[in-house]
């Protein structure tokens, strides 16, 4: 029977970029604004630099987890490559070689040996690549469509603060980007932790507390050396 059971490492490759892509859409643009402000820059000079980090950062996003993925999968693939040819050459040797990996498992000798010739019958590159390399479907993530997660993730967090700061009055433009940012990255803290099956607490408390820890150093920087210093 077709095994249909959803498991949350299911959800790690989309949700890892999704994830992070907003963390830093929020947290970036925030900070650049806290710091912009901080040094007495006009509204004009921080919508502009708001929407230049949200621009730049989206595609700084998608860039590095299409790369990183890429490499990831690169690799993979080599390996594969490989271990195809090994089985080529010599498939008795990669059969004891999985036979051993089964029995360091707790398996005995010869169950070991029979689930080995089993899965070496039935896909033996596939049973190589499992058990003796750890490639699995459920954790390969597609280049695209990870850098296409990071980039709107990031957009979708930047364009928070940023909202913000053009709806607030200049003078309290801090204030509302403390008063906001912190509880978006608290609701992305907790939407992540519940989407990956972890506890909604750790998740909410260690966003939150690194989040205020950057805009605090952004606006400090701004204080001292902004333009009314």
């Amino acid at each position: 029977m077709p095994h249909h059971e959803m498991h949350f490492l299911q959800r790690s490759g989309w949700l890892r970029a999704s994830v992070l892509g907003a963390n830093d859409g929020i947290i970036s643009t925030a900070s650049l604004l806290m710091g912009i402000a901080a040094a007495g820059a006009d509204n004009s000079a921080l919508l502009l630099t708001g929407v230049a980090g949200l621009v730049a950062g989206a595609l700084s996003m998608a860039t590095g987890e299409y790369v990183s993925v890429s490499s990831q999968m690169d690799i993979e693939q080599a390996d594969l490559a490989r271990e195809a040819r090994e089985l080529q050459e010599n498939p008795d040797s990669e059969l004891r070689e999985l036979t051993g990996i089964y029995i360091q498992r707790g398996l005995s000798a010869e169950l070991a040996q029979q689930v080995a010739q089993a899965l070496s019958h039935h896909d033996s590159l596939a049973a190589h690549a499992r058990d003796e390399l750890g490639l699995h479907e459920l954790n390969q993530a597609n280049p695209l469509h990870a850098a296409l997660a990071s980039a709107l993730a990031f957009a979708s967090g930047a364009a928070l603060p940023l909202l913000t700061a053009w709806l607030a009055p200049h003078e309290q433009v801090q204030t509302w980007l403390i008063f906001s940012t912190l509880p978006f990255l608290g609701i992305l803290g907790a939407v992540a932790a519940h989407a990956g099956g972890a506890s909604v607490w750790k998740g909410v408390s260690r966003i939150v507390v690194w989040g205020a820890l950057a805009m605090a150093a952004t606006a400090f920087i701004g204080h001292l050396f902004g333009v009314n210093a």
